[in-house]
């Protein structure tokens, strides 16, 4: 199961809700979940290679480009932790390049982890929702989905198409009490905007109105606020968290 990684006790109702954070092994998604396990919730991170260390996770191998191991994670999470209440649909990748490079594999790929991925665990996770009459799902966009970025057709494609499928799920699910949320961050300070060199930074810091780049824990503070009770009136809204970047976009 990885280092830090161990079963986890059955939930109770007094420990909060079972939250489930996809790609929850770095970064925001990361993040996410710190955030969730410190204010008492049950967490459960899915990731591809390396897990967590954070002992208070549950993790669960899952590739969100694979239906089987989607079902599998959920069967998982569901049998140590109880149905989940919480999706932060954040697993995702790239494969950028030019369009005249772009192979269709570079850009079904990205579709399939980024978009398709999203559909099938809010697919898998509004079960036990609409049984409950009560959800939060989050997916994780970005600025590029409205914004566009040369080098990125695939991945804006993607991250665009969350947009829809929120919004569709939001109308299909409401009246059965479940949210469905998108959040949209800019440049955020992980460990991909590290690699770049000073002078990448630069120009995309002095891009951004505020003049600097985000950090996970901001866009994880916006997370948590849509995943709780005094969100349960906002539904099918796309929530930047960018420094200002997007604005108009």
């Amino acid at each position: 199961m990885g280092v830090g990684c161990h079963p986890v006790e059955p939930v109770t109702d007094s420990d909060g809700r079972v939250v489930l954070v996809t790609g929850g092994n770095r970064g925001i998604g990361l993040a996410t979940a710190t955030a969730f396990a410190d204010t008492g919730h049950r967490v459960a991170v899915t990731y591809r290679t390396d897990p967590p260390t954070d002992e208070r996770f549950l993790c669960v191998p899952c590739d969100v480009a694979d239906t089987a191991q989607v079902e599998a994670a959920f069967d998982k999470v569901e049998a140590e932790l109880g149905a989940v209440e919480i999706l932060v649909a954040n697993a995702g990748m790239t494969r950028d390049g030019l369009v005249l490079r772009m192979s269709d594999d570079d850009f079904t790929s990205v579709i399939d982890t980024n978009l398709t991925g999203g559909f099938r665990t809010a697919r898998r996770a509004v079960k036990s929702m609409m049984r409950a009459r009560w959800g939060r799902i989050i997916l994780i966009s970005s600025v590029v989905g409205g914004a566009g970025q040369a080098g990125q057709a695939n991945y804006a494609a993607s991250k665009a198409g969350l947009v829809g499928l929120a919004r569709s799920l939001a109308r299909e699910f409401a009246s059965r009490g479940i949210t469905v949320n998108v959040v949209a961050p800019g440049p955020i300070a992980t460990d991909m905007t590290d690699a770049l060199n000073e002078a990448q930074r630069a120009a995309i810091g002095g891009a951004v109105p505020l003049g600097r780049f985000g950090t996970p824990d901001e866009v994880a503070a916006t997370i948590a606020f849509l995943a709780s009770d005094q969100a349960g009136y906002i539904t099918g809204a796309i929530i930047p968290v960018d420094g200002g970047l997007g604005m108009g976009s």
